[in-house]
């Protein structure tokens, strides 16, 4: 279910100069914005808790997931470069899901990775906050790569639709209005930081054993729906 050159060909497409520039900006202001709160205010788990969950876990998480789920494969399909891929001897659901370890890697790395480091800058993981929200964002970054690469095989506008999805679902209806939170990839992850971090800094609205449940259906589904699109396309460029 993994093909290197399927592998390396996605990364080198997924870091070209345009878009690891905007990979690398996201993590990049988090950081200083955790330096600058750091040395104007201090320590403060309250702080550290606003800026990993209000900006960190709600806005970059998913935004590099947009980047980097919608851009494994979509800029194939648009340029019509797919065709050549889909031409050679490799199962439909290995691209699908060797597209999708690309992005979970590179999502990951760019979110999870400063998520950790920003939260040892802001408070030195006090309370375990750093790590709880470096674990809430790997989990959702897997959720999120399956979402935006499903996206990226149905709709030609994947990243309007992607940044539309972050910015208003997550960043506002998962955050403000309580019942959208329970179908919310970031509440869901949140529950896992809820566990892990100490005292009651991090709350969800979601339970832990039913948040695991809606992210391994969510990627599990998107997974198996994009491989069904993309056999879709192949049938449709054969006839």
């Amino acid at each position: 279910m993994y093909n290197p050159t399927v592998a390396r060909l996605t990364y080198r497409a997924l870091l070209g100069r345009r878009r690891a520039l905007i990979l690398f900006s996201l993590p990049a202001l988090l950081i200083v914005i955790s330096i600058a709160i750091r040395l104007m205010t201090g320590a403060d788990d309250a702080t550290a808790d606003a800026i990993l969950g209000g900006f960190a876990l709600s806005v970059m998480v998913p935004l590099i997931g947009v980047i980097a789920g919608t851009g494994a494969i979509g800029p194939e399909i648009d340029d019509g470069s797919v065709v050549y891929l889909l031409a050679k001897p490799v199962k439909r659901p290995t691209i699908i899901v060797t597209k999708l370890f690309v992005a979970v890697g590179v999502t990951m790395a760019f979110s999870a990775i400063p998520t950790l480091i920003a939260g040892l800058i802001l408070n030195g993981n006090s309370q375990g906050i750093a790590g709880a929200y470096t674990s809430a964002a790997a989990m959702a970054s897997i959720a999120y790569s399956a979402i935006f690469l499903l996206l990226g095989t149905v709709t030609r506008h994947a990243v309007v639709a992607g940044l539309v999805y972050a910015l208003v679902w997550e960043s506002v209806f998962g955050t403000y209005v309580s019942g959208a939170r329970q179908l919310s990839v970031q509440q869901w992850s949140l529950a896992a930081a809820e566990r892990i971090g100490q005292g009651d800094v991090i709350t969800s609205d979601v339970g832990l054993p039913v948040a695991v449940v809606l992210l391994v259906g969510v990627t599990v589904a998107a997974t198996w729906y994009a491989g069904q699109k993309l056999r879709g396309l192949t049938l449709a460029g054969e006839e």
